[in-house]
């Protein structure tokens, strides 16, 4: 009987009235289950407040909401936090080996300059591998022929939108599934073009490896790579949301008859500045490709002009040839909104990157910042049906129990007993970037974290530090200017969620952007309130 109601008074608490049916009681019962194991759910509302930074009231709905929601789970006798409502204990480490057939799972972000051919490369390569059917291919071909874009047919296999065709530009992250020999990758096709930067951003920090592709042909590759072009950029940006292993597609080779010199021209280039933004040199591979022609990119290429000089991979061995990163299965569960959307039926789907922990089927989970309670209904993996899933794994999740209109993209799902901390000010060591402006007290930025992008004012510069050591250099300077490592305190227009560097490396970095360009990478180091 107990857990019919039960349910029924989160719901009542949920909507943020503090209903008199006195918190203590449910607190010492999750206490006796054993639930008071972390700091944050402290047992008076006042620690808690104090703890999670959120006024007192919410505080209480929000103590009582997840006590009651532990103790909803506690009627069904249930051994350890792992297992659902019903269903036998899932050994997720296990389950994942058996599900992957033994290939591993890799999230992939194409990126470079616009027009570097990032689309053309990818649509061709997953024509080769048999993923789009011949018949489709040639519609794309008729049409775009009809369209007077004849070179953009393996482009549109990944861009989809009427207006991305039409100016022959990416504009979304496009997004796919294709295997290799050992893997089962994700790809993201993210736009090149400045104006689209906040997209690839959003791209890059769901992906583990990055495929930098450049243009060889002359006075291409350096537009792309001097002030201005994107491709530093995107460099940077990767780096800064944490991918280490990179493959740079030199593209268009066919267009400068495969030279050397000018494979070596590029490549020495780009090594010199993938090495100053923290590329290891081992991490690095460069492949020289031609997207059109569709050479080196599934087979070895065939052209003498290329084969006399390059032994190496194509670039379908160099994927899959990447080290898996380590997966945060047995951290708490956490998921950041990449996009919403109303599903026929009840409730509404979000989908995005598990960054770490697992869900199934059936399990109550908390939102951040708008601190609501849902149902996970079901969750789909490369558009099937699953009953679980893991870090790693892009998903759609259908929700039950919440408002849509409460949740935007930006969002973080989570373990309701283990909730991710809410601020509107944290501290920070930033890493500051070419900038031609120094950067002072109050100086105004659009925070790029994970899928949100938000307003924010820089509160204090606290101090600058030794590149290497970490040292405090300077404390309290005046500004700060272009390759400085400094702790700065920041504070936001509204609410974000956010964790610590050292607890979730995935959920502690973000990105500063000032006027259409990035002009620092930093780590969440102390979250204020």
């Amino acid at each position: 009987m107990e857990s019919e109601i039960v349910p029924k008074i989160t719901k009542m608490t949920v909507s943020g009235k503090k209903q008199s049916m006195g918190f203590e009681v449910p607190c010492v019962i999750a206490e006796e289950n054993g639930h008071a194991n972390t700091p944050q759910k402290g047992l008076s509302a006042e620690d808690a407040g104090v703890a999670s930074g959120v006024p007192e009231a919410v505080s209480k709905s929000t103590l009582s909401q997840v006590m009651q929601v532990s103790e909803e789970q506690n009627t069904v006798p249930t051994p350890v936090r792992k297992s659902g409502k019903t269903k036998p204990q899932i050994d997720v480490k296990a389950e994942l080996e058996k599900r992957q057939g033994g290939k591993q799972l890799l999230n992939l972000v194409v990126i470079g300059h616009v027009d570097a051919g990032k689309s053309t490369l990818m649509g061709h390569l997953l024509y080769l591998l048999g993923n789009v059917n011949k018949r489709t291919m040639h519609k794309y071909e008729q049409e775009s022929k009809k369209a007077g874009k004849a070179s953009f047919a393996y482009a549109w296999v990944l861009d989809e939108t009427g207006e991305e065709r039409e100016r022959g530009v990416t504009m979304d992250v496009g997004m796919t599934k294709f295997e290799t020999k050992t893997k089962v990758i994700t790809l993201m096709d993210a736009p090149g073009h400045k104006d689209f930067i906040p997209n690839m951003i959003t791209g890059a920090a769901q992906a583990d490896v990055a495929v930098l592709v450049v243009d060889a042909s002359r006075g291409e590759f350096e537009a792309g790579f001097e002030t201005g072009g994107q491709t530093r950029e995107h460099g940077l940006l990767v780096r800064s949301l944490g991918v280490t292993q990179l493959a740079v597609a030199v593209n268009k080779m066919d267009q400068v008859n495969w030279q050397q010199e000018r494979f070596q021209e590029v490549t020495s280039k780009l090594g010199q500045f993938l090495k100053q933004a923290g590329f290891k040199e081992s991490d690095v591979a460069y492949i020289p490709t031609s997207g059109l022609g569709g050479e080196n990119l599934v087979t070895r290429g065939q052209i003498s002009d290329l084969t006399q000089w390059y032994k190496g991979k194509c670039l379908l061995e160099q994927i899959d040839s990447f080290k898996p990163p380590q997966r945060s299965v047995d951290k708490p569960f956490r998921l950041c909104v990449a996009d919403v959307f109303k599903d026929q039926g009840s409730g509404f789907c979000v989908t995005g990157k598990i960054e770490a922990g697992y869900i199934q089927v059936g399990e109550r989970l908390l939102a951040m910042p708008p601190n609501e309670t849902c149902t996970a209904k079901g969750i789909t993996l490369h558009d099937e049906p699953v009953d679980w899933a893991a870090a790693g794994d892009h998903v759609t999740l259908t929700l039950t129990g919440m408002d849509i209109i409460k949740i935007n993209v930006g969002c973080v799902y989570c373990d309701p007993k283990e909730p991710i901390k809410v601020c509107t000010r944290f501290r920070a060591r930033v890493l500051i970037f070419n900038i031609e402006v120094p950067i002072t007290k109050g100086f105004p930025v659009l925070l790029h974290y994970q899928t949100v992008s938000e307003p924010a004012t820089i509160r204090r510069l606290l101090s600058v530090l030794h590149k290497s050591t970490g040292e405090v250099t300077k404390s309290k300077p005046k500004f700060l200017s272009k390759g400085q490592n400094a702790l700065i305190e920041l504070q936001t227009q509204r609410p974000v969620a956010l964790e610590l560097y050292k607890d979730f490396k995935e959920l502690g970095r973000f990105m500063l952007r000032y006027s259409g360009s990035t002009i620092a990478a930093g780590v969440v180091t102390e979250i204020k309130e």
